[in-house]
């Protein structure tokens, strides 16, 4: 009999377990921030109907695991997905989303950190942070999340080999989780964490080719407001007032992201601006091409005088264009000899807070950068 029992009983205690992970889609579970949202029976699923809002798991912090979960996608514009491993304010952590709108286009999907607030998909873009994916519009589409130290897969609809894996942009850290809705009305469902099981299978990531002879690094300043620079007899007295301390560095071998330094929306949501320094030696007097890239907006200033501005914002281009970081644009700098201070006012509105640039022919030169 004892026998018996142990062969009846240990099933229904892998049953048990099973079922503790999911996450009921109620309020005790979740913190629910949302314009509205409705618990409801919907093509066979228990669902939450959630328009422009969130779900924030209650009193977890989530290192390594699986994350599952159902949504019924709608064919127009939205970003739905899964953000994990965040801080306390959900300004920093790990990100996979959807891109509703752009089924089978390389794109149409997205992992990214997010870095004080900004998630910037124009600095991680490309087949090493995105894949092209066919979406169903009639059925579910399950998402699943594999996370382990510093790596992360994504599988859809139960696919057997990964759809994407990367490594993750932030130290392992445990942190909360927040399921997304985004700005249109989703059907979500079957919300599922298993801390217990969380291996990688076939992990090979891709890798960018990295941009040679990149400036390294970049001097920060505070922020200020972006109209400032509107009047150019303006310009000295912008650049006196500034305060200075933090340095930036490339990532990625392709830019340097300044919402590592500086929190672009805090309290002071106009302060927008800030400049990236650089300190030039030159041998002589010359001019000399410089190749640069920016995100959003940026005017460059080189001795305290204006020399070119412009706008990589997300849709300026074409509608389709996302405003990534590249060196897309450049300008001729003359130099005298001796030190010339060269100033990107880079200002930002979402996306990424970027900074790239590179001499085509730096002889003759010395950058002096403070690190």
């Amino acid at each position: 009999m004892k026998k018996t029992f142990t062969t009846l009983f240990l099933p229904l205690f892998v049953l048990a377990l099973n079922a503790q992970k999911v996450i009921p889609l109620d309020t005790m579970n979740w913190d629910i921030n949302a314009k509205s949202y409705e618990f409801v029976d919907f093509k066979g699923k228990k669902a939450i109907l959630i328009d422009q809002g969130v779900l924030v798991l209650k009193d977890k912090n989530f290192l390594n695991g699986i994350i599952e979960f159902d949504m019924f996608l709608p064919e127009e514009r939205t970003y739905p997905g899964v953000f994990f491993r965040a801080d306390k304010n959900f300004l920093n952590g790990e990100q996979w989303f959807v891109r509703t709108h752009l089924s089978g286009l390389e794109d149409c999907n997205q992992a990214a950190p997010a870095t004080n607030g900004i998630t910037p998909f124009q600095f991680y873009f490309g087949s090493k942070y995105s894949f092209a994916y066919d979406y169903k519009y009639n059925d579910w589409t399950h998402v699943k999340v594999v996370v382990n130290e510093d790596k992360a897969q994504v599988y859809l609809d139960y696919s057997e080999t990964p759809n994407l894996s990367w490594k993750l942009f932030n130290k392992p850290k445990a942190g909360g989780i927040l399921i997304r809705g985004s700005r249109l009305p989703i059907h979500i469902a079957d919300i599922k964490i298993d801390e217990d099981n969380y291996q990688l299978k076939d992990f090979k990531p891709i890798e960018n080719k990295q941009i040679e002879g990149l400036i390294q690094s970049w001097e920060i300043s505070d922020k200020f407001k972006e109209s400032e620079l509107d009047t150019i007899d303006n310009v000295k007295n912008v650049i006196s007032k500034r305060t200075w301390g933090h340095t930036i560095f490339v990532e990625e071998g392709v830019a340097a992201n300044i919402s590592r330094k500086v929190v672009r929306y805090d309290d002071q949501p106009k302060l927008n601006t800030v400049f990236a320094k650089l300190t030039i030696n030159s041998e002589k007097e010359q001019t000399k091409f410089f190749d640069f890239g920016y995100s959003d907006r940026v005017v460059v200033i080189l001795n305290g005088k204006p020399v070119y501005k412009g706008t990589n914002r997300w849709r300026t281009r074409d509608y389709r264009y996302l405003g990534t970081i590249g060196l897309f644009d450049g300008v001729y700098l003359n130099l005298k000899k001796g030190e010339n201070v060269l100033l990107m006012a880079v200002s930002e509105d979402f996306g990424g807070w970027l900074i790239t640039g590179k001499f085509k022919d730096s002889s003759g030169l010395t950058i002096n950068n403070k690190n």
